[in-house]
């Protein structure tokens, strides 16, 4: 079977319930998009409202203050938003590849410590951190154990790999600028078992996927994520691409509805061909040189330009090339639904990103 693009494109929308919100609860819409990328901490909520026929923000509020949706630092080393049955297996999947990421590096070894060391001191932070500790005071521990080992210091290997949870500290959004940590509990899973299972998550959220998409999503090796697969039951396709069992590619005539999507957006991560969702021409736009990755307007199911709240109110929406009128008086429906969303917790939401709207390419901008 040979997929179009399009094809592809709506597979992804129909599984990260972007072609029609769902009707299910908080856990399940989680549990379906699998990882929702959380550096900022209004992204999950905004991902959710996209995705979710009923999305209750403080549903999430208190989920991840229960822990039932954990943020922690997971695939690509950034933060995700998961559930907590996902959370043991990717953290035990991703292990190796985060402690490599520090622990090789040339800034812990200009540290002069061992990794014997580190983890000698990493048992003694995380018994600390059985309850909410803050960076600071987390800092100061590992401080008196190893003393001034000079910048980044030894709080920047550890925080990437340790089985740390983010803690809510208030804000419009559950995490504010104060930073708390707590040792996640879970059961331990053996390393490749987990990358399986792993893998398997990712093909449903987004698949039909490539190895390479795989890779960029994980940012593990090729030859590792070849050797966990051999583990499960996929579908082959043509074009090398791999999916889970019984799963309906949508036509590619499907409609694709409008949508205003969060910062960092999963959907436009997911893969090593963005051209699945963004238009190659627009990546570079999108996706900023630092990785700051923008909120974006979704037409027809591709990125066609991105938003941010105006100052006087509304939604300023830039569009990269012409849209009909039809398509933005569709944007202009989910601008006012997400005005209102955002009025009720931050109105100038991503307002420290505004920088990023310098040399955009403009075809048309309105207030919708």
């Amino acid at each position: 079977m040979k997929l179009s693009p399009r094809q592809l494109n709506r597979a992804t929308l129909d599984r990260q319930m972007l072609l029609e919100r769902g009707p299910v609860d908080l856990l399940t819409a989680v549990d379906r998009i699998v990882a929702i990328q959380a550096q900022e901490p209004a992204s999950p909520y905004i991902a959710l409202w996209n995705r979710m026929r009923r999305f209750d923000p403080a549903d999430l509020d208190e989920a991840f203050t229960s822990g039932a949706i954990r943020k922690a630092t997971l695939m690509r080393i950034t933060l995700h938003a998961v559930t907590a049955a996902d959370h043991g297996v990717f953290h035990h999947a991703m292990l190796p590849a985060l402690r490599a990421s520090r622990l090789h590096d040339k800034r812990f070894k200009a540290m002069g410590l061992t990794i014997e060391q580190a983890d000698e001191v990493l048992a003694h932070m995380l018994e600390f951190a059985s309850e909410p500790r803050t960076k600071p005071e987390l800092e100061a521990l590992l401080h008196s154990h190893v003393g001034d080992v000079g910048e980044p210091g030894i709080w920047w290997a550890l925080a990437s790999y340790a089985p740390l949870v983010r803690v809510p500290t208030g804000g419009p959004w559950a995490y504010g600028p104060k930073l708390s940590f707590q040792t996640s509990v879970f059961e331990t899973h053996e390393r490749m078992p987990a990358l399986a299972e792993l893998i398997r998550r990712y093909l449903t959220g987004f698949g039909p996927a490539t190895i390479p998409d795989i890779n960029q999503f994980t940012m593990l090796p090729r030859t590792s994520i070849r050797e966990a697969m051999a583990l499960l039951d996929l579908v082959e396709l043509d074009g090398g691409y791999y999916d889970v069992p019984n799963r309906t590619i949508p036509d590619e005539q499907t409609e694709a509805p409008p949508r205003l999507m969060a910062m960092w957006d999963s959907t436009l991560l997911a893969y090593a061909d963005r051209s699945r969702i963004i238009p190659n021409e627009y990546r570079k736009v999108v996706i900023r040189n630092n990785g700051d990755t923008l909120p974006t307007l979704l037409v027809d199911g591709y990125v066609a330009g991105v938003w941010r709240p105006a100052e006087g109110g509304g939604i300023e929406a830039t569009a990269f090339h012409q849209l009909s009128e039809a398509q933005w008086a569709g944007l202009a429906e989910e601008a006012a639904g997400l005005h209102k969303f955002l009025g009720e917790r931050e109105p100038q939401v991503y307002r420290r990103f505004a920088r990023w709207w310098s040399g955009l390419p403009a075809h048309d901008v309105r207030i919708v």
